[in-house]
């Protein structure tokens, strides 16, 4: 298959997978704090790129060691306990559409950091989305009815953490294959999680019916969601472009938002008319 046709296909796969991700966030919450669904996610996807993917640490340099732990920090630590700390108060939909702001954001930072060129048409594209999002921050979260702006300004600064990463890949490790990466990122992460983990009351927990039930679901989101797709990622990010590669974002909202109606989430009219806003927001910043 050509590397056209390719990177649509991955796109495609990577919406399902991360488009379901947020309701899997949901599930596990149910029996686990925030902190232990962030280390769960983090452990099982490590344990199993290490299965699978160990001998492609080999291919990682001594150079390439430390933007390997960088891109670790910002791609998968912080937005594992972002995004879940986020959901104990915002809607899995609600998340899901902040998520679009990531190419807005690796398009803000690729000109302020990394030198991209740009167009008039994508800062026009970020301003848009900048206003959908205020809409959304504004209008709280209709399961509630409550204002929670800090835990909305937990999803924004993940998809900076995401641009950030997506941006560091494209112009350090553009040599290294994705599974290289995406084991390495897990190799320097997994101890920390483990840690993390420990330091929270599962231990006394862990033999309750719910929380295993919850261990099941961030399971599938640690191997599914996070290992497996992060190699889809950055393979990519590899073979077009920061921008295109987090235009993923794009579908990523619908098929959460489809989940979320299974599990009677609602939008209320103005978070509905925020989400449309940021969606066209992101066409015009990643439209070539």
């Amino acid at each position: 298959m050509e590397t056209k046709q390719l990177k649509w296909l991955y796109l495609a796969i990577l919406s399902l997978i991360w488009g379901s991700s947020f309701i899997l966030i949901k599930k596990g919450l149910i029996g686990l704090t925030a902190i232990q669904v962030g280390s769960f996610r983090i452990i099982f996807a490590a344990l199993f790129l290490l299965i699978f993917g160990f001998n492609s640490l080999r291919k990682i340099s001594r150079q390439q060691w430390k933007y390997v732990a960088i891109t670790s920090l910002f791609g998968t630590f912080m937005p594992a306990y972002l995004f879940a700390i986020a959901e104990t108060q915002v809607n899995s939909s609600i998340v899901a559409i902040l998520n679009s702001l990531t190419p807005l954001n690796t398009l803000i930072l690729g000109i302020i950091a990394f030198g991209i060129q740009f167009q008039k048409r994508q800062v026009l594209g970020v301003f848009i989305g900048l206003v959908g999002c205020l809409l959304l921050v504004l209008s709280g979260d209709s399961s509630s009815g409550t204002q929670n702006y800090l835990y909305v300004l937990l999803v924004v600064i993940a998809t900076l953490s995401y641009a950030i990463n997506v941006n560091l890949i494209k112009k350090y490790l553009h040599d290294l294959n994705s599974i290289s990466i995406t084991t390495g990122n897990f190799a320097v992460l997994f101890l920390p999680a483990l840690i993390i983990l420990s330091a929270t009351d599962i231990s006394q927990k862990i033999h309750f019916a719910e929380t295993q039930h919850s261990i099941f679901f961030v399971m599938i989101l640690g191997v599914l969601g996070t290992g497996i797709a992060n190699i889809l990622f950055f393979k990519l990010i590899q073979m077009s472009s920061p921008v295109f590669a987090t235009s993923v974002t794009y579908l990523i909202p619908i098929v959460a938002f489809f989940w979320g109606l299974l599990d009677n989430e609602m939008l209320t009219p103005i978070q509905s008319v925020g989400a449309f806003i940021i969606l066209i927001g992101v066409y015009l910043s990643a439209k070539k």
